[in-house]
């Protein structure tokens, strides 16, 4: 959703306008998103081994579909672009069928299976990192990056922070936290030696369930930290931070590489065909940031890891610039001129 709002933003900046189609679950992440209407319908993943529930997959998508024409020919868009899942597809299918030009965008270095499904009729597919795997032989392929938000863009002029006095760290997990990072980062800085507890100041999105056991641990180790569900305003935090551990979602690494700061991923080991590993790979091969699979992740082996990188002031800045060199700030200008192109 992320990625689709900059873009959206981009092409209502330019005077187009924008109208969203998603499911439920997307209907959370929809406020102040620059459309003259949002659509919801219906959608649902068809890859189970349940015949009960692939059935009713595959009318949820039906139903998808058929909304999706009608919202077509009543509202007669110019071109249509997808960002990938389950509810793209009904809008994609439809586009095809009436022969409107189409295009992708795939926000992850593996093409997501929708995006397979119609790779190779779009007019193009643009991703979000150089590395696509799983792309259909024949599919015209372009590398722009995912489309950021404008206030990440902006905060990429803020310089790296001195580490003099105060360190900052940044911890990130997905959008409503994850509970490998909301129970082992809190242990792991606790048992960080004194010299570099003192000075930390912690910032960390963390499941409800686990929030009183994090602040818990923190004050304990005399930590100061601000635990949270959820951070409205990311951009300024991760401008005015030394380090950001998280996952390796797309938009994640996107809007890290984007400001340019230095970071330590966890890639969720469930993510289809691995691809927050993918994902991450860009950064850590440049020297920009660490990536800790989860069977690895242990509070033992991120405290060791924190210990090093955080008592090296110039290596971390380093990894910053390096990082920012990789950010793709423009990537939601480059979309929507492809986009605007197709018509």
């Amino acid at each position: 959703m992320f990625p689709a709002r900059a873009a959206a933003q981009e092409l209502v900046d330019r005077g187009w306008e924008v109208r969203l189609v998603t499911d439920a679950r997307g209907m959370k992440h929809t406020r102040d998103f620059p459309a003259v209407k949002i659509d919801p319908v219906r959608a649902a993943s068809p890859i189970t081994r349940n015949p009960v529930k692939l059935a009713s997959a595959w009318m949820e998508l039906l139903f998808g579909w058929q909304a999706c024409r009608f919202i077509l020919k009543d509202w007669k868009p110019d071109v249509v672009a997808g960002f990938g899942g389950y509810p793209a597809f009904p809008a994609l299918l439809a586009a095809r069928q009436k022969k409107i030009p189409f295009a992708i965008h795939e926000q992850n270095a593996v093409l997501g299976r929708v995006n397979r499904v119609f790779a190779s009729d779009a007019a193009f597919v643009a991703s979000g990192f150089d590395r696509l795997d799983r792309l259909p032989a024949g599919a015209r392929h372009e590398a722009m990056g995912n489309p950021v938000r404008a206030p990440l863009v902006a905060a990429r002029d803020t310089p790296f922070p001195d580490m003099t006095d105060r360190i900052r760290l940044f911890v990130l997990g997905g959008s409503l936290g994850a509970r490998i990072l909301s129970e082992t980062v809190p242990q792991a800085i606790a048992d960080l030696p004194e010299r570099l507890r003192s000075r930390l100041v912690v910032a960390q999105q963390t499941r409800e369930e686990a929030l009183a056991m994090a602040r818990d641990i923190y004050a304990d180790a005399g930590v100061e930290a601000e635990c949270q569900p959820f951070f409205e305003d990311v951009a300024e935090r991760l401008a005015a931070c030394h380090l950001v551990i998280a996952r390796a979602g797309a938009s994640s690494v996107s809007e890290i590489a984007c400001v340019g700061r230095p970071a330590v991923f966890v890639p969720l080991a469930i993510a289809a065909d691995d691809h927050q590993t993918a994902n991450a790979e860009g950064l850590v091969e440049a020297g920009a940031a660490d990536s800790i699979p989860e069977s690895e992740f242990t509070a033992a082996a991120l405290t060791a890891l924190l210990e090093v990188r955080l008592s090296n002031p110039d290596d971390l800045s380093g990894r910053a610039a390096r990082a920012r060199e990789l950010g793709r700030p423009g990537a939601a200008r480059a979309f929507a001129d492809a986009l605007i192109a197709l018509v």
